[in-house]
This record gives structure tokens, sequence and C-alpha cells, in this order.
């Protein structure tokens, strides 16, 4: 990884830990919604709240950008960062709706998270880009141009 890349991930990473909203670590210990429901809870929304675990078993709240197709949930993300990391090692997740800061609206959803392919980021794009407009498409373009590396995750109800 480049310097100026490491550099922008731990600028965002800590811009992003300080707005988060101090409720979001709650969801991890919230109650989670019954499993034949899927990620319903999700529907129409703009973020979902993903906690990924540490080894140590901590959770660690992120508020996402997603897309819903065909009963998965998809997000992309930077290659380098603690999620990705952290859903390699322990694919277990949370999901729960949120606001853009990362207050939970609703119970969390367990899913089994999995990093795509290079071959396999079509129908995951496709799902967040029906979610969102132009202000995605300015903000990947952003990223794009200080040379950040996207991937994405599906996640499929446990």
């Amino acid at each position: 990884m480049s310097s100026s890349r490491s550099r922008v991930t731990a600028v965002t990473d800590f811009i992003y830990l300080r707005m988060r909203h101090r409720d979001a670590w709650s969801s991890a210990r919230a109650q989670p919604a019954p499993a034949g429901e899927g990620f319903s809870s999700l529907s129409g929304r703009k973020y979902c709240l993903l906690t990924a675990f540490r080894r140590s078993g901590d959770p660690v709240p992120t508020p996402v950008w997603f897309g819903l197709a065909d009963g998965t949930l998809y997000f992309s993300s930077e290659a380098d960062v603690g999620k990705i990391k952290r859903i390699r090692n322990e694919p277990r997740v949370l999901l729960a709706p949120c606001t853009l800061r990362g207050k939970p609206l609703g119970p969390p959803a367990v899913g089994r998270a999995r990093v795509l392919g290079a071959q396999e980021g079509e129908p995951a794009e496709r799902a967040i880009a029906a979610n969102y407009g132009l202000f995605r498409r300015l903000y990947e373009r952003a990223g794009s141009q200080l040379g950040v590396d996207l991937l994405y995750v599906a996640i499929s109800p446990a």
C-alpha cells in the first residue's frame, strides 16, 4: 500500500470514528431480529450499521452505504480498512438500520459476510448504485483519484 493511500485511510478512519454516534455500540448487545426476516428492516434505508468482530470478540460498528438484491446485502469498502480484515477473520456480522452517524434504528439481523473476488463485483455495484445517486458517484470518483482500491462484500442472512 502506498504511503499516500495509507494516510488517506488513517485520516478517514479517524474522522468517521469521531463522528460515530455513541449508541452505535449498543447494536451488538441488542436482541437480533428473528432469523426468517432476513434484511427486510433495511429495505428503503440509506445506511446500515455493520458490526464486525475483532479476534478478541469485541464488536466494531461502522455505518455503511449498501444495496440489496435477491436477499443479499452488498457494500463496497477500501481494501485495507479494519472492517475488511475483521470480516476475513470472522464472517459473522450484525446489520441494523441506522442514521448517517450510526445510531441504530432497529434490531440487528445476523449475517454471514464474504469478500468478493474481482470478477464478482458487477451485481454488487448494481445493487449499491440503485440505492444512491449522484453524490455516491462523486464520492467514489474522488476516492479513485486518490488511488483508493475498493472491493465489494456480500452478506447473506444467517
